[in-house]
């Protein structure tokens, strides 16, 4: 290294760095969740859940929804006004079909004799899938916020922020209940 050159510092926008911070809190509750999960399901007296159909659909769903919203944001880099707000609208349906999917997954689990209370094996299920909910709940939020932003040409290639933030935070919620379902469906088979 030469005696005269200035190390490059590396910058992140701070707000970025809140999401990151977010992230990791959340994905840190979900690792608890799923620590208590897996302890418990090795104790004897558990049985396995049969997983709904509903939750493999969601699964479908969420891949499919966050790839609308990469697809948003590709759209807001080249100025694509009209295909921009189109995959936007797109990610926020099928997150909200995701959430539809959920309820009705719920409500199999009841039909299937797994309820809230009672056995802990189908308690987990419900609070890690009602945790997800609530968090995929604020991502849709999220959408909704940078879709109104969008319709006021407040997002576009030169402010590529919120978009980015939003973007980032729905392919750590899809990435989330991929991991949660592949783990449910593996500890319950």
């Amino acid at each position: 290294m030469k005696e005269n050159s200035v190390p490059k510092i590396l910058r992140m926008n701070p707000k970025i760095f809140l999401i990151w911070i977010f992230m990791i809190s959340i994905s840190m509750i979900f690792v608890s969740l799923i620590s208590a999960y897996i302890v418990k399901k090795g104790e004897p007296g558990g049985f396995n859940v049969d997983l709904p159909s509903m939750f493999y659909y969601s699964t479908i769903v969420v891949i499919l929804s966050s790839i609308f919203k990469q697809l948003s944001y590709f759209s807001t880099k080249k100025d694509d006004f009209k295909t921009q707000k189109l995959y936007l609208l797109g990610s926020f349906i099928t997150g909200a079909l995701f959430l539809l999917f959920q309820y009705y997954g719920w409500v199999q689990l009841v039909e299937g004799g797994v309820f809230f209370v009672g056995h802990p094996d189908g308690s987990f299920i419900y609070i890690l899938s009602g945790v997800h909910a609530f968090h995929l709940i604020s991502g849709l939020i999220f959408i909704l916020y940078i879709y109104n932003s969008a319709i006021k040409l407040n997002v576009h290639s030169k402010n590529l922020l919120s978009i980015e933030m939003s973007t980032t935070y729905w392919h750590f919620l899809a990435g989330m209940w991929v991991y949660l379902f592949i783990t449910l469906y593996f500890y319950n088979i």
